[in-house]
């Protein structure tokens, strides 16, 4: 029996100024290459998108002291406006998540996932947010793709050591490209729009 067509979510990842910012200690090489393909993505997907956000924790426990004390620099207050988004989304005002760990999973991101029970991951770093946020999805019984060329890692190799580490979870996790998402989408679009609309992609 087939099962009604479920769009899934696309999760922009950690698309900010810290991330961006020559003067950060976590600039990440390549960064602004890929906001033109994620705001095509975004426009594609409509309401099924929610962007998220590291966010500094006031009060660090444990090992996050010493991460801290390594990374100070982003802790500062005249930093604080690093944790924004990047235009052109920040004027947008889009959905937005905000967590203070490296992944991004957890019931917010399950519901809004909804039926599709897939994400679409996109942004920075592969090698530590994306990764992180991957992994305990497709472990909780999510189905990921990882858009590869809508992703940098904080070196080349590192964003390619992280793809090949999440292509070895298929079925769960899979790498992908912005033109297979949009071709995806495409094909959802015309179920849709057919009598028998009836599939999940």
């Amino acid at each position: 029996m087939s099962e009604l067509v479920s769009s899934p979510l696309l999760v922009v990842v950690d698309m900010q100024h810290v991330f961006r910012d020559p003067e950060s200690p976590w600039a990440t090489p390549g960064f602004d290459e890929i906001v033109e393909p994620i705001d095509t993505l975004a426009g594609a997907f409509g309401d099924r998108v929610v962007f998220t956000r590291y966010r500094v924790p006031e009060h660090p426990e444990g090992s996050w002291v010493a991460y801290f004390e390594l990374w100070s620099e982003v802790t500062k207050p005249e930093r604080r406006r690093w944790m924004d988004l990047v235009e052109p989304w920040a004027s947008r005002r889009p959905r937005t998540l905000e967590k203070e760990s490296f992944s991004k999973w957890g019931p917010e991101l399950r519901d809004l996932a909804g039926e599709s029970k897939t994400l679409v991951l996109c942004g920075v770093a592969t090698d530590c947010c994306v990764i992180s946020t991957a992994l305990p999805a497709a472990d909780d019984g999510m189905f990921v793709r990882i858009v590869a060329d809508a992703c940098r890692g904080a070196t080349a190799d590192a964003h390619a050591h992280a793809l090949a580490i999440m292509g070895g979870y298929a079925p769960q996790i899979v790498v992908s490209t912005v033109g297979d998402e949009l071709t995806r989408l495409d094909g959802l679009d015309a179920r849709l729009g057919s009598p028998s609309g009836q599939s999940l992609i």
